[in-house]
């Protein structure tokens, strides 16, 4: 690692930022809201497959789910499979009831179904939740990201974190505030490539070390104490029992992908149905084998540090940049930043350009603001002036919401620097991930039933039902030794459906 100098690392991250701003000036060139919102609805279908990998898989994925593997809690070993395997139900549920839904009923923001089904708070309920969930889940994502770039390439340069953070936001807002979606979905793709080839590579280089070639490295893992995949004792105390994973898998995919503006708006952004359902299929097989290579890469790392004597850091997800760092060649420790920068941005550009949607349309009524009665005009000149001036305006309001929220990116970040606590990050992804519960509940309640609901009611609902969940879990393994695991979005679901149930009505036929 001698030879990976600061100069070195920053001329390579220069280059690659150099590119990205040329494929965001490519792209983002005479972009309409439409381009922004969804890339005028023109993306291949397998360009689109390809990107939401990685949307999907962050940077505390490329680092976290690796050094799961020789842990002793959630994630150990292989067990992670079962809920990729859970994620193909979810995945299959979507491409054939949410997505027809999405299309049939022309939507930019998909939380409109709500508003049509429910009516206006259901509506303002399901964005705000959105919003609260991918703010505070994405920031604390990058958050991860930024400190392990700051304690190995930017802090040994002196670079402070604040500026460290301001710069990796404000290169984020760089390429996207004018292209959108549509720029997005071809730097994602790029950056996918980086982080996979990083993945690759590094899977290469740690089973070279380890004398392993081909296909000697799955059978020989597999073979490891680390390549249990599938749990079946223990089903009350153990948070990785297949039960819990796989149904929580199905459910997590479903409220996490399908009832998520940033996956979905990807989704949207193909030509037509048929296309968008092609792109679901192909996005679930790459997800599978991309995040057994992860578990494969995880398997690795933990044989190669016993092989060597390696003391495993306090914090597992420490072990793979340690690795790359301290103990590989210094062209696995350039693959190992520009995977990580890849996959960080790829999840972090996406998740403000879909927070900028959902602001725009669900709250600032873009979509109705265009509203216009053809009639009120005596000319065809004077209503496509009149629209230019409407959607010259909502640009600037965009361009400002944009900036917002790259801005409380900063801000949150900062707070958990400051905290400078794992558990508050823990307790961050907790709550991001009770958020997800409401929706669940409000998508299934209108999917499933043709109730009614006292639409003024059902922000209480979805406020008290994640309440009521963390008290249940609480008493759960107070009481009965029950570790609830990854089923919290089940139950929190459930809590909202009751709750959705209670201040229903059946419409009465006349």
């Amino acid at each position: 690692m001698d030879h990976l100098t600061p100069t070195f690392v920053l001329i390579v991250l220069l280059f690659y930022f150099l590119m990205l701003v040329g494929v965001a000036w490519f792209t983002g060139r005479n972009n309409s809201n439409e381009g922004f919102f969804l890339a005028n609805r023109k993306v291949p279908w397998y360009v689109v497959a390809y990107a939401m990998i990685g949307t999907s898989i962050s940077g505390v994925t490329f680092i976290s789910i690796p050094g799961a593997v020789g842990g002793t809690g959630v994630n150990m070993a292989f067990s992670y499979m079962q809920v990729v395997m859970g994620y193909l139900v979810g995945y299959l549920f979507i491409a054939t009831v949410l997505m027809p839904l999405y299309y049939r009923l022309n939507l930019t923001s998909i939380y409109g179904y709500l508003e049509q089904r429910f009516g206006w708070w259901s509506y303002k309920t399901g964005a705000g939740f959105f919003l609260l969930s991918r703010t505070l889940g994405s920031a604390a994502r990058m958050f991860l990201a930024a400190s392990v770039l700051q304690m190995f390439v930017f802090g040994p340069l002196g670079v402070p974190f604040f500026a460290t953070v301001t710069l990796m936001l404000a290169l984020i807002y760089g390429y996207t505030f004018k292209g959108g979606l549509k720029t997005i979905i071809w730097t994602d793709s790029i950056m996918t490539t980086f982080f996979l080839a990083a993945l690759v590579f590094t899977v290469w280089t740690v089973g070279k070390s380890l004398n392993l070639v081909s296909w000697d490295i799955v059978t020989n893992v597999m073979g490891s104490k680390y390549g249990q995949v599938f749990f079946f004792d223990n089903f009350l105390s153990d948070p990785n029992h297949f039960v819990k994973q796989f149904v929580s898998g199905a459910l997590v995919a479903i409220a996490m992908t399908g009832l998520d503006q940033d996956l979905m708006q990807k989704n949207l952004a193909c030509k037509n149905i048929r296309e968008a359902q092609k792109n679901m299929l192909v996005f679930s097989f790459y997800l599978v084998v991309i995040n057994f290579l992860f578990l494969i890469l995880g398997a690795l790392l933990y044989l190669y540090a016993g092989s060597i004597g390696l003391e495993i850091p306090a914090r597992a997800d420490q072990l793979y940049p340690k690795i790359a760092f301290d103990h590989l060649d210094a062209v696995a420790g350039i693959f190992f930043i520009l995977g990580l920068i890849g996959s960080t941005y790829a999840s972090s550009d996406s998740a403000l350009t879909a927070l900028t949607t959902s602001f725009c349309i669900d709250f600032l009524n873009f979509e109705k603001g265009k509203d216009t009665d053809v009639q009120t005009f005596a000319y065809e000149s004077e209503r496509l002036a009149h629209e230019q001036a409407i959607e010259v305006k909502q640009r600037k309001v965009r361009t400002l919401v944009h900036l917002s929220f790259s801005g409380l990116f900063v801000v949150i970040i900062l707070i958990l620097n400051a905290v400078s606590d794992s558990s508050v990050i823990s307790l961050i992804f907790k709550i991001a991930g009770y958020t997800y519960g409401p929706l669940l509940g409000l998508f299934m309640f209108g999917l499933f039933t043709d109730l009614k609901i006292r639409d003024r009611y059902a922000l209480h609902v979805c406020l008290a039902a994640p309440v009521l969940a963390f008290i249940f879990e609480f008493f759960c393994q107070k009481w009965a030794g029950f570790n609830v695991g990854f089923l919290t979005i089940l139950i929190n679901g459930l809590f909202t459906t009751v709750g959705l149930w209670g201040i229903s009505y059946r419409e009465e036929q006349s």
